[in-house]
């Protein structure tokens, strides 16, 4: 599953590439993009932009609220930042996915890859994916909005194939360029055809970099 991506490229570039209304200028969204961080999403317009995509400004996860087994007090929420394709018809993602699909753009997507210290290893690391062909591309999205964190959304996941099957059974579920708009303008059953494994080259770096570090 996916816990960090990256993205290096501003709204203003994003909005540029996806031709979309850049509605998140002056948004200050890190690089590293861990759950419930700030991040970039393109979205359906709305009122004089109906029709068309904006750049906004979204955290990463839907928040779950959770109670606690011992107490029974209400935990922290936490955020849920993966979908996974074969639970998109689930209570926590169906409104969503029938409604409000939006791509996420990014640079490369990281997995953890190793053994834990927990179980007597050196640590895990985190390994790089990215698509050689393509500097700035899309992962398929989820969005709403919360009382929580406003607006959030999640990253829709898939199976593995090829390279990036060497580091996850799981990868985002990434959209050729031709399929962006039937993501998130088209219907549902269109939108359940664009969930599958990215058929495209991934180039996988792998680091010394420990993953929590």
């Amino acid at each position: 599953m996916c816990n960090l991506y990256r993205m290096t490229r501003s709204p203003a570039e994003v909005a540029e590439w996806f031709r979309a209304v850049n509605e998140a200028a002056g948004a200050n969204t890190p690089e590293l993009v861990y759950p419930q961080y700030p991040g970039l999403v393109v979205a359906r317009g709305a009122g004089e932009h109906a029709g068309g995509l904006a750049v906004r400004q979204m955290v990463w996860g839907f928040p779950l609220t959770q109670r606690s087994a011992r107490t029974g007090q209400m935990l922290k929420p936490r955020p849920v930042n993966n979908a996974r394709t074969d639970k998109l018809d689930s209570f926590m993602w169906r409104q969503s996915f029938a409604e409000r699909r939006c791509l996420i753009p990014l640079t490369a997507w990281a997995e953890a890859e190793g053994t834990p210290k927990s179980k007597g290893g050196p640590g895990m690391t985190r390994t790089w994916l990215t698509l050689p062909d393509r500097p700035l591309f899309a992962a398929a999205g989820l969005w709403r909005r919360s009382e929580e964190w406003g607006a959030v959304f999640t990253m829709v996941m898939t199976d593995s194939c090829g390279a990036a099957a060497e580091c996850h059974d799981r990868m985002p579920v990434l959209l050729r360029a031709e399929d962006e708009a039937a993501w998130v303008f088209g219907g549902k059953a269109e939108a359940e055809a664009l969930c599958v494994p990215y058929g495209g080259e991934v180039a996988v770096e792998r680091t010394g970099d420990l993953w929590g570090g």
